[in-house]
């Protein structure tokens, strides 16, 4: 198990894809911080008076967590900031799905219209989650600005 895990080329591929996915998240709602306040709404989960300041700060978290996590740059720390987000927005897409609040995750688009659920995000960011496990705990430092 421990080979797997510490296997250079998986944690590499893992680096590029979670990155990618974090950097891509980030894009629309850094551009549109009022529509992703909105959908931080939707969710009733975060006070009123914080939800502004979560819009205007999460996507530059997730931005910068995405390239230095690509970069291997100051990587354990991005490790575990993604992998803290990744479980409070899988609370957060839990609890909607509990509550039976139909709303799109908030992802990718901003608070836009999708094709996919809450159940649909809940179960990609399972996946993505392994990824980050993984991530966490393999040894790897191939291709890493932090050696």
């Amino acid at each position: 198990m421990r080979r797997i895990i510490d296997n250079d080329y998986l944690t590499f591929l893992f680096r590029i894809i979670v990155g990618v996915v974090f950097i891509y998240a980030a894009y629309s709602k850094i551009f549109e911080p009022a529509a992703f306040a909105k959908g931080i709404w939707f969710y009733h989960m975060v006070p009123g008076n914080l939800i502004n300041m979560l819009a205007l700060y999460l996507p530059w978290v997730e931005l910068v967590c995405g390239v230095f996590l690509i970069a291997g740059y100051q990587y354990r720390g991005s490790v575990i900031l993604i992998n803290l987000m990744m479980i409070m927005f899988m609370i957060a897409l839990s609890s909607a799905v509990y509550r039976g609040i139909s709303i799109d995750c908030g992802c990718f688009k901003a608070a836009k219209a999708t094709e996919s659920s809450a159940m649909e995000a809940l179960i990609r960011d399972v996946g993505l989650l392994i990824m980050t496990l993984q991530l966490y705990f393999s040894k790897s430092k191939k291709c890493m600005l932090d050696k």
